[in-house]
């Protein structure tokens, strides 16, 4: 089993996944908040509470947006796995070709969801990771990855709302029945949720008009639920996108340097402290 890290903005994603065929089935998943500042010691502590009982990982990959995380959480699954994580940059073996002046300016995140929608989807592909920010890829049919669109994220967009308007309340987030609301909480719901949806619907449109062909559509992130529902444009709703493309990863990368593999170890909770 090979354990996926994904370092956001506003929580810290870890999955373990195994290999099946061609694809990587999902056999836990867990989040943290993300938190500056914290300690190696607290993380490696939280991190072995959440894959308390996982069994053994033969390596791990990680993704990171936050460079001050990267080195702790690093840090504390080498220690709690025995095996240093892959961690993700634009100079790795991707399979992709990064056809963008500032390749390492790319988010790691990003690469992570091309990798696996160059592998397993038809191309061209867009996806459409919908989290803190709204962030659009494009891979082409060689399997160049041409850039894409960074927007604000649909809870990004409602705190900023509520807390620029004095008579606007925070709202649950939920799929609006109806676009036409009747009163303020149904109004904002309307307008993030299906406002989101007609964002990618319009975007995509957009991109496969400067493509000149159509686009398999990939939707992930951890807001996507509220918003795939709603999208009228045909497309595939994947919430482990990015975890996939860091095992996915991972793998490539183990091929590449043959050998012995790595133990990886089974642990338990001795190892918390």
């Amino acid at each position: 089993m090979i354990l996926t890290i994904d370092i956001g903005n506003t929580t810290v994603g870890l999955c373990g996944l195994e290999e099946q065929g061609t694809d990587w089935a999902v056999c836990f998943s867990a989040r943290m908040d993300t938190v500056p500042g914290r300690s190696e010691a607290e993380y490696r502590r939280e991190v072995a509470g959440l894959l308390e009982g996982a069994g053994g990982f033969e390596g791990a990959a990680l993704s990171s947006v936050v460079p001050a995380l990267t080195a702790p959480l690093r840090r504390a699954a080498e220690a709690l796995l025995g095996t240093a994580p892959l961690c993700v940059t634009a100079a790795g073996d991707t399979g992709l070709t990064l056809a963008v002046p500032e390749p390492d300016r790319v988010g790691l995140d990003r690469l992570a969801d091309a990798a696996w929608a160059a592998e397993h989807y038809p191309l061209p592909a867009v996806t459409v990771d919908l989290g803190t920010a709204t962030t659009f890829n494009v891979i082409d049919g060689e399997r160049r990855f041409l850039g894409g669109i960074i927007a604000p994220g649909l809870a990004t967009g409602l705190t900023a709302l509520t807390g620029k308007a004095a008579q606007l309340p925070e709202i649950p987030l939920s799929v609006p029945e109806h676009v036409i609301g009747t009163n303020t909480e149904e109004c904002m719901c309307a307008g993030a949720v299906a406002g989101t949806a007609a964002l990618v619907d319009g975007l995509t449109g957009r991109i496969e008009e400067e493509l000149g062909s159509e686009v398999c559509l990939i939707l992930t992130g951890g807001l996507a639920r509220y918003v795939q529902p709603l999208c009228r444009h045909p497309h595939s709703w994947d919430p482990y996108l990015l975890h996939r493309g860091l095992a996915f990863l991972h793998r490539r990368a183990s091929q590449e340097r043959p050998g012995p593999a790595s133990a990886g170890k089974h642990w338990d909770k001795r190892q918390r402290n």
